[in-house]
């Protein structure tokens, strides 16, 4: 199951259900089933704060993600920055929807067991939230 919350800001997500089915097959395509995923969306300051006390980092970013996988079972829980999301968008010249995607399939792919530490763990990851997106677009086309 995939839950949605929101701490320290007012932000009302829309299109749930498809994103839900969307990160399902996502992680049937890397032979893996969802179990417990919370999303959460957030302020730079707070995830600030959950950057600061959990991983001992002092720096702003778009996504943290706390796995607790059990095999082939995904679960945990994603914490995206709102705000971070949308001056990236801004920044990459995309949309905030496709730059929100893009960071919410990038927590799941955490999840499957995809890295980005080395430049061809980026480059694994950044192909298959490409091929990620791609999925969701024919999904959008063919409801």
């Amino acid at each position: 199951m995939i839950r949605y919350f929101t701490e320290d800001i007012r932000f009302q997500y829309k299109g749930k259900r498809l994103t839900s089915n969307w990160l399902k097959k996502v992680a049937e395509q890397e032979e893996k089933r969802i179990g417990g995923v919370s999303i959460i969306f957030c302020s730079d300051p707070y995830l600030l704060g959950i950057n600061r006390e959990y991983l001992g980092h002092d720096y702003y970013t778009d996504i943290i993600t706390f796995d607790y996988c059990e095999g082939k079972l995904l679960g945990g829980d994603l914490f995206i920055s709102i705000d971070t999301v949308r001056d990236n968008a801004a920044f990459y010249g995309t949309s905030f929807d496709n730059e929100l995607h893009r960071v919410i399939v990038h927590g799941l792919l955490h999840l499957i067991g995809y890295d980005d530490h080395s430049d061809a763990d980026t480059a694994a990851m950044r192909a298959a939230e490409d091929r990620a997106l791609s999925l969701l677009a024919a999904m959008r086309q063919n409801p």
